[in-house]
């Protein structure tokens, strides 16, 4: 297990790297190194299990997952700002490890039973339909709001947020095709 030190050292070092794969911080050399290349930014992990932070993550890495969600009352209960469109943020895998630099592209507050097909599909999971994202997240979103002291509501603030792997490259997904047969 990491501690903080070690942790946070790690999550510098891979700042250090992501922004300069991914080109951020280029005036720097002209301008001077301002706070936002310097520091790193946020990081955090994909839902509430290790296993679902790896799989989330991996869903980011291979380019599927380029949407996620939030309750905005959690936002709210630990008093931060919502993202907001151009913030960088460093996921983390399951053991906290920094593996992805990622950019909220997007970001729309609407009531859960308003999520639409659109944004359920671009978070990537399961099958990727409404259907199957509404009933994960009423159980994700029920459990975690019991923790402030709320409780799922289908007229809940939800944050939709539009993300963009920066570094590292989005892998292929590499399917299975049949081989053809030559006749």
């Amino acid at each position: 297990m990491q501690t903080d030190g070690s942790r946070d050292s790690e999550i510098v070092r891979f700042w250090e790297l992501a922004r300069g794969r991914a080109g951020l911080g280029r005036l720097s050399v002209v301008t001077g190194a301002g706070a936002a290349t310097v520091v790193p930014p946020p990081a955090w992990s994909f839902g509430d299990k290790p296993e679902q932070a790896d799989e989330l993550l991996e869903l980011v890495l291979t380019g599927v997952k380029t949407a996620t969600a939030s309750a905005h009352w959690e936002y709210e209960a630990e008093g931060e700002e919502l993202p907001r469109p151009g913030d960088l943020s460093i996921v983390l895998d399951g053991a906290g490890h920094p593996r992805a630099l990622v950019r909220t592209t997007s970001v729309e507050v609407v009531p859960f039973r308003e999520v639409t097909a659109e944004h359920a599909y671009a978070e990537g999971e399961g099958d990727r339909s409404l259907e199957h994202w509404r009933a994960v997240h009423e159980g994700f979103f029920g459990a975690g709001l019991a923790l402030v002291g709320e409780q799922f509501r289908a007229d809940m603030p939800v944050v939709c947020e539009g993300l963009q792997l920066v570094h590292p490259r989005p892998r292929e997904v590499r399917e299975r095709q049949p081989v053809p047969v030559d006749a």
